[in-house]
């Protein structure tokens, strides 16, 4: 009896044949990591989050702001310094011709004008306020000069601290002003009087400002600076006396301001020419209009003054300018 062939191995039902160059230690890592497709669905699903889409709506997102300086026009930031004066002498004008300011206390702008006129013709107005200007700057040279170097020795040296604070601070608490009769009794009426009383007048103002601005100074930069190799006169005019310069630029301003009351006291004493000489003759004859003439001719030389520290600000320091609010 003849028997029939046995059947061949069947494979289970929806499993095809192997791929060529398909191992079966490969086949068996597929099978049994069933958990891989579903991380590859989870990244796929991040990244196409991430990508942008081109028509969402993005109405809510504020542009970023470009950091650009914004200036006014020259012609509408200088008519805005001179508003409030303009202001005042519009005031004064029409008190004094109205009647409500009377001549005798307050002498009204044109009479102040004629008395401008008549000291350019003869000479005396330029005369005096170069004799003025010349005192001021003068005496403002040597206590500024004298005053930052102290400032720098004490900032700088615990030892240079311990021997200049306790005198400086002696002199900023003395009144200057107290010490005119001394001057006059010690270096005469001349001109030496007057511009050494101009210097011990600003020397304090500018030794507490750079001493502070130099103790203000980050020790991390001047660390860092000596990493590099700066040391001694390199490291102070490189790098502590650019850092303390805000500092010292708002004490030359605070001396130059101090120096004009300065000068009024030391032109009232021995002196035929000058500002101060003129509110003299001034009282003298009761000249209103010549007090106020001197007031602002006081008044203009501050300005000066000013504009002279503002311009070096703005040289030395143009990023301040980027911290007002426009």
């Amino acid at each position: 009896m003849a028997t029939s062939a046995a059947p061949a191995p069947q494979r289970a039902s929806g499993i095809d044949d192997d791929p060529p160059g398909t191992t079966e230690h490969e086949n068996h890592s597929a099978a049994a990591d069933p958990a891989s497709d579903a991380i590859g669905d989870n990244a796929a699903g991040r990244a196409t989050a991430a990508a942008p889409d081109p028509g969402a709506d993005r109405s809510g997102l504020a542009p970023p702001r470009a950091r650009v300086e914004r200036r006014r026009p020259a012609w509408v930031s200088l008519p805005l310094r001179f508003v409030l004066p303009a202001l005042i002498i519009a005031a004064w004008w029409i008190g004094s011709a109205t009647g409500a300011l009377s001549p005798q206390v307050l002498a009204g702008p044109p009479k102040v004008w004629s008395a401008l006129l008549e000291l350019a013709r003869s000479g005396q107005l330029t005369d005096f306020a170069l004799a003025s200007f010349t005192r001021a700057a003068l005496g403002v040279a040597l206590g500024v000069t004298v005053g930052m170097a102290l400032g720098l020795l004490a900032g700088l040296s615990s030892l240079g601290e311990e021997l200049v604070d306790s005198t400086l601070q002696i002199v900023r608490a003395v009144p200057f002003l107290a010490l005119v009769p001394l001057f006059i009794a010690w270096f005469g009426i001349d001109e030496l009087y007057k511009v050494l009383l101009i210097a011990v007048a600003t020397v304090a103002p500018m030794y507490a400002y750079t001493y502070l601005g130099v103790r203000n100074v980050d020790r991390k930069m001047v660390e860092a600076a000596r990493g590099f190799g700066l040391t001694g006169v390199r490291l102070v005019a490189e790098v502590i006396l650019p850092a303390a310069l805000p500092g010292v630029l708002m004490a030359l301003r605070v001396c130059l301001s101090i120096s004009i009351t300065g000068l009024i006291a030391a032109e009232q004493v021995g002196t035929t020419e000058g500002v101060g000489y003129l509110v003299t003759l001034a009282q003298e004859y009761n000249r209103t209009d010549y007090m106020v003439l001197c007031v602002v001719l006081y008044a203009l030389l501050g300005l000066v003054f000013d504009g002279a520290v503002r311009l070096v600000e703005r040289l030395a320091m143009p990023w301040r300018r980027q911290v007002a609010m426009r």
